[in-house]
């Protein structure tokens, strides 16, 4: 079932298109890693999708409603940006009063529930204003939670998070999508610990989504390689093909040969050298998510 699906979705500010004819698609159970640079319109993304901003164009449909429709969206819990908080509640009162909106009846179990379950203690009384950037990302997670959502919209929260609390939420996140079967959309800079959770990834660059792909396709295309550059790579591959049986490679511009057969980068050099083309680079190459995403967007900039 497809949870989320956009099709041409664009938003205008000004001159400015935020999000450009975007395409995505988000299916049950997926936790869905929403990777981008600073301004590349994946928090524009997230309010659209969850109502806190109007499409200049497009189609969005939820749980295969359109997004207008208010029972779909009572269906999403939403972390954008930041949480809205009352600076001068406590972290209970803050949940208390989520509840009492929207019309939840006898809350209090659920919002202690939830609250322990980010690593907030229910009777503490400090103000929220009072709380560490951390703190308040968990308790935006505990408030997304509030009236039992199937599909969260999390942007970025990890942000503020010391290693230890990078890991219980990360846990959280996996609990709530195995255990409750929550599906989840999850933006973050710090792709390291999204790789250890995302399912699925949706990669967008200036407003339009570049690349839509499973983890296991990731891991495929992320595989270690032994990166050659040589002046005749047509002739490197037969020669490597021929002398060592060399089948899984890559040709790519600019001389480049990628070999992701088990290979000994020596045995390579002699073989290339004794049918005499010289190796211009060789070495063992391995990317993970972040690798990826740089050389997808061209450059090294802050994500």
């Amino acid at each position: 079932m497809e949870v989320i699906a956009t099709s041409a979705l664009t938003k205008v500010y000004g001159q400015k298109r935020a999000v450009d004819q975007l395409d995505m698609t988000v299916h049950e159970g997926d936790i869905y890693g929403f990777i981008g640079r600073n301004g590349s319109g994946k928090s524009t993304t997230l309010k659209l999708l969850c109502g806190l901003a109007r499409p200049t164009g497009g189609e969005i449909r939820l749980f295969g409603q359109p997004v207008s429709n208010e029972a779909a969206r009572r269906r999403v819990g939403v972390l954008v940006e930041s949480a809205g908080l009352y600076p001068d509640l406590p972290a209970r009162e803050n949940m208390l009063l989520k509840a009492a909106c929207m019309g939840l009846v006898s809350p209090e179990e659920s919002v202690c529930r939830l609250l322990e379950m980010v690593g907030l203690d229910p009777a503490d009384k400090k103000r929220a204003g009072r709380f560490s950037m951390g703190m308040k990302q968990r308790l935006g997670i505990a408030l997304a939670l509030l009236g039992g959502p199937d599909l969260l919209l999390l942007d970025e929260p990890i942000n503020g998070l010391d290693p230890e609390g990078i890991q219980e939420v990360r846990s959280l996140l996996v609990k709530l999508n195995q255990e409750q079967g929550i599906t989840l959309v999850v933006s973050s800079h710090i792709l390291g610990e999204l790789a250890k959770i995302a399912t699925r990834y949706g990669i967008l660059k200036d407003g339009r989504m570049v690349q839509q792909l499973s983890a296991e396709e990731l891991s495929a295309r992320c595989k270690d390689y032994l990166h050659l550059r040589v002046a005749d790579p047509k002739a490197a591959v037969v020669a490597l093909e021929q002398q060592l049986g060399i089948a899984k490679y890559e040709v790519r511009p600019q001389g480049e040969v990628r070999v992701y057969d088990k290979a000994d980068p020596a045995r390579v050099n002699a073989v290339l050298a004794g049918a005499g083309i010289p190796v211009q680079e060789l070495y063992l190459h391995g990317q993970d998510l972040e690798g990826y995403f740089l050389e997808l967007m061209g450059g090294e900039e802050h994500v």
